[in-house]
């Protein structure tokens, strides 16, 4: 359907001086805070590194109440500002938009109440950050937030591109096509509700017995192990309307296909098959919409993703393969996370500023050298200072010990890429296992693997670069047999290519491995156990070496150890 996005502001034909707007996410999930200072992103965090719930909110139906304080506090003392130097506050939801939920087919009964809140934000903010005037809150629409943190933050500029959102839910809608000229965005197709894949993807999530909105990733890996039997009838009642854009999705009944689970329960040959269905009816859609968009924008060469839908790195990969762009860039943090840096891009253009490409993904906290050794004197633990971290942890990994990295500024998102990473060898089959009882997860889970850029094509066909495990690939026929590890059963890896200027120490990481191994790829999965957020402080990383099995913590260029035969 065609669709009007309400602007923020008018273009201003010139550019601003200076500005600073700060990106707030908190509506739905994974409540998130952004800074952009005159067009730069200076840092970017996720409210559960610092409250340490996972997806950053109580466990209650209703609680859009809850605002990223700690995150929104932390964003603005790393740039040195108070909340009343802020220019704007960019919101990343405008109840404006909204309508009843049974209006739009929707059983929400905290609907009403989330709206009410939101249309409250201003004051609730301002509360938050005291000395902040409300008139500055600016409300943007969820997938305008949602288009603006990819296309805005494309590390390439090509001033002209294809934009595709696809989630669970926004103010109304579920989905945005459109086309970015020169940082404005031009809306071209969007779907109502209630339909809506990522609803479609969230309702087979809790069917097989995880949590909806967090564990869409595990179907996903389910689905390698099953065969999409039910597919015609998945394409019966998931459809894209070429005339429009959009798609329609009818009333699906998953305990006809799969008896429903409860969390933990076992699964089985028929829940796997339905995630199988699932999934490859999703990649289809994807494809079709991809496919429409690419005409209607007049065949931009360069396609960008974002949404939850987004994190789907098997269906993007087919997209990459199959689809008509000869570029795909898929945001980082593609879920609501991303939508603090997409409001905070997006009020920052129209403002006035000429924004900045996304300089990386470590945008969270970082530690000096000085902070970190305080940190292990405090612990009274035993640590030393090697010449070289990255060759000391490339010599335990050698040797199969388990490694937690931690280095940096943490990640924005929902991947380790080499700053909160657990790492091990790849060339033992048993690692797979070892890291998800580590971790304390389903055995189906993959864990990925990291090389050098590169290398990568040695190894790996598909998208490359690929330095955020947004994409799938196949391995190789030659390692398939020589990194067990990090191939997951349908003979795939979702992969993070390393590019040495970006991130010199992984580089060397994986060079010195390399060097005592003859396997350029180290294996590498989050640093936390199940249920809990990302590692983020040091505290943090000595609270998790001291409760897993885990022989090295390279804790900036100190090394915490366990003697690898204890």
């Amino acid at each position: 359907m065609p669709v009007t996005v309400p602007a923020v502001g008018a273009i201003n034909l010139g550019y601003a001086l200076s500005m600073r707007v700060l990106g707030v996410n908190a509506i739905f999930h994974d409540p998130a805070v952004a800074l952009v200072v005159d067009g730069e992103v200076v840092a970017a965090a996720e409210e559960e590194r610092f409250s340490r719930r996972k997806h950053g909110k109580r466990p209650v139906p209703f609680s859009a109440w809850e605002l990223p304080e700690l995150s929104a506090k932390w964003c603005l003392a790393q740039a040195g500002l108070h909340p009343g130097e802020l220019d704007a506050v960019a919101y990343s939801f405008d109840p404006a938009l909204c309508r009843p939920a049974e209006e739009l087919g929707l059983a929400d009964p905290w609907d009403w109440l989330r709206q009410e809140y939101a249309r409250r934000a201003p004051h609730f903010i301002a509360d938050m950050l005291p000395g902040l005037d409300p008139a500055r809150v600016v409300f943007v629409p969820h997938h305008v937030a949602h288009a603006a943190s990819a296309a805005l933050a494309m590390p390439e500029d090509t001033g002209d591109c294809a934009v595709l959102v696809l989630d669970g839910r926004g103010e109304k809608a579920s989905h945005l096509s459109g086309r970015y000229r020169d940082g404005v965005l031009e809306p071209l197709a969007a779907q109502e509700l209630p339909h809506s894949l990522g609803l479609l993807y969230e309702d087979l999530t809790a069917h097989l017995g995880f949590l909806r909105s967090s564990d869409e990733y595990k179907v996903m890996a389910l689905a390698s192990y099953g065969r999409p039997r039910h597919l015609d009838l998945f394409r019966d009642l998931v459809r894209v309307d070429q005339a429009t854009g959009g798609f329609k999705v009818g009333a699906v009944d998953f305990a006809t296909l799969a008896a429903p689970l409860r969390p933990g329960a076992e699964l089985t040959e028929p829940h796997a098959d339905l995630a199988a269905s699932v999934q490859t009816r999703l990649e289809e859609v994807i494809l079709d919409l991809a496919r429409w968009l690419h005409e209607a924008a007049g065949g931009p060469r360069t396609l960008a993703l974002a949404g939850g839908v987004a994190l789907n790195c098997v269906a993007n990969a087919r997209l990459a393969a199959q689809g008509p762009y000869r570029q795909l860039w898929v945001q980082p943090a593609a879920g609501d996370a991303g939508t603090a840096l997409g409001a905070a891009l997006h009020v920052a253009t129209v403002r006035g500023n000429r924004v900045a490409p996304m300089p990386g993904v470590d945008l969270g906290r970082g530690y000096t050298d000085d902070e970190l050794e305080a940190e292990l004197r405090r612990a009274r633990v035993p640590y030393t200072r090697p010449a070289s971290i990255a060759e000391h942890a490339a010599e335990v990994l050698a040797a199969d010990g388990i490694v937690a990295w931690f280095q940096g500024r943490s990640e924005y998102g929902p991947r380790a890429l080499g700053h909160r990473s657990l790492l091990a060898h790849p060339g033992n089959e048993y690692n797979t296992e070892r890291l998800n009882d580590v971790k304390g997860r389903e055995q189906f889970r993959p864990v990925a693997p990291m090389v050098l850029a590169d290398r990568a094509a040695e190894l790996f066909e598909g998208q490359l670069p690929s330095p955020y495990m947004l994409f799938v690939h196949r391995v190789r026929d030659g390692w398939r047999k020589r990194i067990p590890a990090v191939v997951h059963v349908d003979g795939t890896a979702r992969i993070q290519t390393v590019d040495p200027a970006a991130e010199p120490l992984v580089a060397a990481m994986l060079r010195g491995f390399e060097r005592r191994t003859g396997l350029p790829v180290v294996v590498n999965t989050s640093l936390n156990t199940a249920g809990r957020p990302m590692v983020d402080t040091p505290k943090e990383a000595l609270e998790l070496f001291g409760s897993a099995p885990v022989d090295l913590l390279a804790l900036g260029p100190f090394a915490v150890s366990r003697p690898l035969d204890a």
